[in-house]
């Protein structure tokens, strides 16, 4: 790997930094239950409606990418962040829900598009034998903001028992304002130049909205994308239950600040890991990919059986919460080594799950054009359960039948996932095909694209700033 400007592992660490800044530290937030509030109702329907256009516009997301690019859309997405962290202020101070969960639909918005390109660039950028290293370490940089994020409220909020102060709101809005400045530096695929000399994407021709619309739709009846369905939907399914009905009601404000600071970090250890098996160069992808399958799939069981163990011992939450002795706080270590110790273990088989299904669309296509349809799509149906969830937290469901429903949702999404990695070759398709397709027409490619090819079939580009020149789809 290395560090140039226009390389992978750059892209890779800028959109790392801006996921830190902003997804990281909405997830800072949401980790604690009802975002920092004593009353999780707003927070629920906020993330409700978040979700249901984060559906619409991650669907839409890689088209809107393709069409317009990853820089100034993923800046004005991390925007929409600030706008929802900011409407917490009006809420403290007036009570007021309403703007909250318009905020929370304006973010939907902002959210589908910025992962639709942080997916496009993770993904699409590494070479194959680079992938499970790249995610882990976007996965890392992105799990440090909830780290962080996790570390200020339980520092401010150590000796304070009701929701989070204005001043904790306002901090996190500057840093997402942060977020949205480090996106700028964002290049466009064409001008990635990978270590071998190969693009993130040939394609330099102008994206019509009309052509990117045709390939969304044909999404719907793509094999690959039908067949992970399940995955898609269950991925964020779980955090409704587990940042509402376990971390936000049986613990006290200051503890599920702690709380948060050990399951972000439990998926920074889990995601590092698992690069290591599925990088792991003597064996086939295919293999290893099944071995990163058994190993979450026996954990994810495991956990779910230990918080059904739990989860018998209490039916509602925060101040009302009927766990034997009330909430718990962390200095009472004999109450709460186990449930916090198991809400570590929550976070690092998310991780594997998170990282398991993000490598499987990588193992699909290279093409960054083609990566922003499937991981969008991904991203559509994965908000669509996330939706489901926030709003059955909402409507007040019991707590034990929302646990029986995430654990036979996690249950259902593991065949067709173990089906896909079985499908799995050591070189994706397309990635084939264009390197045949560059042999083949060396004279048509060098002219249309700038190549300098070589044995290494295509090795030097042009400079990026020649083809900024000339690509117009460039932004």
């Amino acid at each position: 790997m290395t560090l140039r400007y226009h390389s992978p592992l750059a892209q890779v660490l800028l959109i790392s930094a801006v996921c830190f800044l902003c997804p990281g530290m909405f997830n800072a937030l949401n980790g604690l239950g009802g975002a920092g509030q004593l009353d999780p109702h707003t927070a629920n329907n906020a993330n409700s409606a978040l979700y249901a256009t984060f559906c619409i516009f991650s669907i839409a997301g890689g088209g809107i990418v393709n069409v317009c690019g990853v820089r100034f859309t993923t800046a004005l997405a991390c925007l929409t962040y600030a706008v929802y962290t900011g409407s917490y202020v009006h809420y403290n101070n007036t009570g007021d829900g309403v703007p909250t969960i318009v905020a929370g639909a304006v973010l939907g918005v902002g959210a589908g598009i910025l992962w639709t390109a942080q997916g496009v660039i993770m993904v699409s950028y590494p070479s194959e034998k680079e992938k499970g290293r790249f995610i882990s370490i976007f996965w890392i940089i992105f799990n440090l903001g909830g780290l962080f994020g996790g570390i200020l409220p339980f520092a401010i909020n150590y000796y304070s028992a009701g929701s989070l102060t204005n001043s904790v709101y306002v901090l996190f809005v500057i840093l997402e304002c942060a977020g949205a400045a480090t996106a700028l530096f964002l290049v466009p695929p064409v001008c990635v130049v990978r270590d071998d000399g190969s693009h993130a994407t040939i394609v330099q021709s102008p994206r019509s909205a009309r052509r990117e619309s045709l390939e969304v739709l044909r999404l719907f009846g793509n094999k690959w994308m039908l067949l992970l369905l399940p995955m898609s939907f269950t991925s964020n399914f779980f955090y409704g239950y587990q940042f509402s009905q376990y971390n936000g009601a049986i613990f006290t404000l200051r503890t599920r600040g702690f709380n948060n600071l050990l399951y972000w970090t439990s998926q920074i250890f889990g995601s590092y890991a698992l690069s290591l098996l599925l990088d792991f160069s003597r064996w086939s992808r295919r293999k290893r990919g099944i071995y990163a399958m058994v190993i979450m799939s026996v954990s994810f069981n495991v956990v779910w059986a230990c918080t059904l163990v739990l989860q018998l011992r209490y039916t509602k939450g925060t101040e009302n919460t009927d766990y034997p002795g009330g909430l718990i706080d962390f200095l009472e270590s004999s109450r709460a080594a186990g449930p916090i110790s198991l809400y570590f273990f929550m976070g690092l088989v998310d991780a594997w799950y998170q990282n398991i299904a993000y490598w499987i669309i990588g193992t699909l296509t290279n093409d960054a054009h083609i990566t922003a349809r499937y991981i969008g799509f991904y991203k559509g149906v994965q908000s669509l359960g996330a939706s489901v969830s926030w709003q059955i937290g909402a409507r007040e469901i019991p707590y034990m039948n929302q646990l029986v429903g995430n654990w036979a949702i996690l249950v259902v999404s593991l065949p067709t996932m173990a089906y896909t990695i079985m499908q799995v070759e050591d070189r994706a398709l397309d990635d084939r095909l264009l390197c045949s397709f560059v042999r083949d027409n060396e004279s048509m490619v060098a002219g249309a694209y700038g190549w300098d090819l070589s044995p290494r079939q295509f090795t030097k580009p042009r400079s990026p700033k020649y083809l900024a020149r000339h690509v117009d789809s460039i932004v």
